[in-house]
């Protein structure tokens, strides 16, 4: 009986051992199928990461600096509308369509602004400042939150993530997208030609979505692009917002349109900017970027529309202009050439002639000493609508800017029937479609639907020429002569150096002020027409000054100058009447 009794022990020890044994490798074998499992949706990850790019990703250390340091950011500016945030691992949820920032033990956000960052905005995502559809924020989660959501695709690239503003208008292309996405991108040393645009606005490509690829050797992303890569992008490094620096026009969301109240860029940037972009698209001049081309080569551009908007005498207004300035005439149409034709066009033009719109934007190509040339149709005051007079205007631009507007309403064609957007008033009702149809000129209004403007900005002009032919002779004289114009210099002068003063008593009611100072350091390395400068003298206690432009160094004051009295005086150098210094330390002088 013991014996039987033993051999039933060991063979129910055996079958526990052989079940544990199995249970053993089965669960091993889960294991192995898990993390095989893992692997294999991390390589396929690690592949959706590098479909989005060739640079390489170790996704396992990615997703591990995510979980364990969350996301970090710095931001510059004190202001949600001159704020640009650098991100660690900010990620986007593509279902959600939020920005989603993970709190670890290591994440930080400096700004820590709490609740202020809705007020409105942590920032600006397009250059266009304050607009409410352009703001940017982001939700928190813990990183513990990791676990139970869809593994993340990584972007490896430095990424700059924006809003375009309008990319089918070729104004706000330049002025809103390309020209600050270019600064920004020099402004931070890691957003060089790998980094990576991201467009978030929601528009698709857009006509002229070849202009964005010559920003970066990457090809841009959409907002609907990054769903077809997974629920969850991360990028690991990314700049976020657009420097404002380089706009010089705000288009009316609160006043009505004009120049930016503090514009902050000269025509020296954008002729950089410009001559950047013509080196990609691989465009020389003959006359080079500096200057009109040599006069025997002068030729002048008429912008032809073929929709709205129309020159309905074109053929008799580049006749009368070719017989007026002895030019050949060249047309160009954004309807009929692509952009890069139009550039090496208007690079070597001596006058551009347009209707307003946004194709005048292509004036920024025009060589130093030409002539730009906006007409505007009737009832639309040229003084309230100056995007590219401002343009042209700005320092080191060096253009000459003439504007004509049709005056004779006889020489219009309106189209009441079309559709609002393009300028339609049947919609309305009666009374609003007489007084648009009575009005002289349309009021200053604000963007962007006024049917008032609307109606008349699609109009069809008849160009007076002989009107047209006079604007253009107060500006080039009888005929132009073009001749290579230099840059004008942009290099402001230092301060003057050991300023002096020194004072006598004439008499009980005669005195005199003396004051002398060394020329600034900078100006004895400078080649400079004209040399200024500027004196303020005011007496101690009282709120006025006396203002002195001055030719020499030194200076002997009288009149208006008390015996016994205490005189404060400023002095500073100016280059050719418009470059001014800085001031000096206050003189304090005592007669």
């Amino acid at each position: 009986m013991r014996a039987a009794s033993c051999r039933m022990n060991v063979a129910a020890i055996l079958n526990g051992l052989l079940v544990s044994v199995v249970a053993a490798l089965l669960w091993k074998y889960v294991r192995l199928s898990e993390h095989a499992a893992v692997l294999e949706e991390e390589l396929q990850l690690t592949h959706q990461s590098q479909e989005l790019s060739q640079a390489r990703i170790d996704y396992h250390a990615a997703l591990l600096a995510l979980q364990e340091h969350g996301t970090r950011m710095v931001c510059t500016g004190k202001m949600h509308t001159d704020r640009i945030c650098r991100f660690d691992y900010l990620c986007y949820c593509t279902e959600a369509e939020e920005f989603v920032f993970f709190h670890s033990n290591s994440s930080f956000m400096l700004p820590n602004l709490g609740p202020r960052r809705f007020q409105p905005a942590l920032l600006d995502l397009s250059s266009v400042e304050d607009h409410n559809t352009q703001y940017f924020n982001f939700l928190e989660l813990p990183a513990a939150a990791l676990k139970f959501m869809p593994k993340p695709v990584f972007v490896p690239d430095v990424t700059l993530i924006l809003n375009r503003f309008n990319p089918d208008n070729l104004m706000h292309v330049f002025h809103d997208d390309l020209l600050p996405i270019f600064y920004t991108m020099r402004q931070y040393s890691d957003l060089d030609d790998e980094a990576r645009l991201v467009f978030m606005e929601g528009w698709g490509e857009g006509a002229h979505f070849d202009l964005y690829r010559l920003l970066s050797s990457k090809q841009p992303l959409l907002k609907e692009q990054l769903r077809n890569f997974g629920k969850l992008m991360c990028f690991t490094k990314s700049y976020v917002g657009l420097s404002k620096m380089t706009t010089w026009y705000q288009y009316g969301f609160v006043q009505p349109q004009g120049p930016k109240a503090n514009i902050l860029v000269s025509g020296n940037e954008i002729r950089q900017f410009a001559s950047s972009l013509m080196e990609k698209l691989n465009i020389t001049t003959r006359g080079g970027e500096e200057s009109v081309a040599e006069e025997k080569d002068e030729y002048f551009v008429v912008f032809s529309r073929s929709i709205n908007r129309l020159i309905l005498n074109e053929a008799e207004l580049i006749l009368a202009l070719v017989q007026e300035f002895q030019m050949r005439a060249v047309t160009v149409s954004l309807e009929e050439q692509n952009f890069p034709r139009i550039v090496k066009v208007i690079s070597g033009a001596s006058i551009l002639v347009s209707m307003h719109g946004a194709q005048l934007v292509s004036s920024l190509f025009l060589p130093r000493g030409a002539i730009v040339v906006e007409l505007f149709p009737y009832a639309v005051n040229p003084e309230q609508y100056t995007p590219y007079k401002t343009l042209a205007s700005l320092p080191g631009m060096d253009l000459q800017y003439v504007a004509w507007r049709n005056m004779v309403e006889e020489n219009s064609v309106a189209y009441p029937e079309r559709p609002w957007e393009q300028g339609g008033i049947a919609h309305l009702d009666k009374e609003e479609q007489d007084h648009i149809l009575t009005s002289k000129e349309v009021p200053r209004h604000l963007c962007c639907r006024n049917p008032e403007w609307l109606y008349r900005i699609y109009q069809d002009t008849i160009v007076d020429i002989p009107s047209l032919l006079e604007a253009l002779r107060a500006i080039v004289k009888t005929r132009p002569n073009l001749k290579k114009a230099k840059p004008a210099s942009t290099v402001h002068p230092g301060r003057v150096r050991e300023p002096q003063c020194q004072t006598s008593v004439q008499a009980t009611n005669e005195a005199k002020l003396t004051v002398s100072w060394q020329i600034p350091w900078n100006l004895k390395y400078l080649k400079v027409r004209e040399v200024k400068y500027e004196v303020w003298i005011q007496e101690q206690g009282e709120n006025t000054y006396m203002p002195y432009i001055l030719p020499h160094q030194n200076y002997t004051f009288s009149e208006n100058i008390k015996p016994f009295t205490t005189y404060l005086v400023w002095v500073r150098c100016i280059f050719n009447k418009n470059l001014l210094g800085p001031f000096a330390d206050v003189l304090m002088c005592r007669t």
